[in-house]
């Protein structure tokens, strides 16, 4: 278990005062900030007695009463679902994702998800990053395989969450996208949920997000190519989006490859997008890790039949 500051924290002259939640964490309380926030949602950090807001910010004297409950056991039922393990030790699970395989349960997809396979597999996820992701750390979209890192305790959970949220994850994808690249470059393009069709996510939209992403050519095709994808930040669908705006959509990408991700010919039955290497910190052994997974059977046999 994580080594809690003393509680209640007795708030001194602060020159410079920031939210409770951002203060908190500068204290070194050893929780994510999403964390927090959900304490202070659930009313189990008071000021001066009373409940408060995230935006509060702690005055001089101020009373802080942090109370940190046990972790709720799940409702979700542990399903016997294969899982491919890359490395499992005590703090954490790295797998490599099946394409079609959902991450977490969501409206209609309440069975059948990764998590449900972690909680059969690990005993002691219960609790671990909320409720209905115990030990999620990120995310791979439904149809896009590859790598995963699972935490397996609070303390791996905060240690990896703040690396991805310091953008010093060492990501690597390969993705297959439509037509002749012509050079390796990167996407400088701000994004976020698109004003009109909600779902999507695209450069028209009410709150964007600073994206960047490099990319180089591995392998040149006729109507396609064959691309390293290195992802500067991580937001939602962010590869997907960034090949699009530069009209090389992933081939077989139903949601922004539009009538050029068909016209080329390929039959792909989901986006050709594999997270291949995942590189980070072990939250325990502090040591540098790197681990990879090549492309799956069916990115193979697309670029086989171009090879051909």
């Amino acid at each position: 278990m994580p080594s809690f500051p003393e509680s209640p924290i007795i708030v001194p002259d602060e020159n410079n005062p920031e939210r409770i939640d951002r203060y908190l964490i500068k204290k070194g309380f050893p929780l994510t900030r999403s964390r927090i926030q959900r304490l202070i949602v659930e009313e189990q950090i008071l000021i001066n007695g009373t409940p408060t807001r995230a935006s509060y910010k702690p005055k001089k004297g101020d009373n802080i009463q942090i109370t940190v409950p046990s972790p709720t056991p799940l409702d979700l039922i542990p399903e016997d679902i294969p899982l491919d393990i890359l490395h499992e030790d005590k703090s954490l699970v790295v797998l490599n994702k099946a394409a079609g395989m959902v991450v977490h349960p969501a409206p209609g997809h309440y069975d059948g998800t990764m998590v449900h396979a972690l909680l059969f597999h690990c005993k002691d996820l219960t609790g671990i990053g909320g409720r209905e992701r115990p030990g999620i750390v990120h995310r791979l979209d439904k149809d896009t395989s590859g790598v995963m890192v699972i935490a397996k305790t609070d303390e791996a959970h905060r240690f990896l969450s703040k690396q991805f949220k310091d953008h010093s994850i060492d990501r690597e994808y390969f993705a297959l996208v439509c037509g002749k690249v012509k050079k390796a470059d990167k996407v400088n393009l701000a994004i976020g949920r698109d004003r009109i069709h909600r779902k999507k996510i695209s450069a028209r939209t009410s709150s964007p997000r600073a994206s960047e992403t490099h990319y180089r050519i591995k392998e040149r095709f006729k109507i396609a190519t064959f691309l390293e994808v290195r992802p500067k930040t991580g937001r939602t669908h962010q590869i997907r989006v960034h090949m699009a705006h530069i009209g090389h959509p992933i081939v077989g990408d139903k949601e922004y490859g539009g009538k050029m991700s068909k016209s080329i010919g390929l039959k792909a039955e989901r986006q050709m997008l594999h997270a291949a290497t995942l590189g980070f910190i072990h939250p325990v052994t502090k040591e540098n890790l790197f681990i990879s997974t090549p492309p799956p059977a069916d990115m193979a046999a697309l670029l086989q039949a171009l090879r051909q």
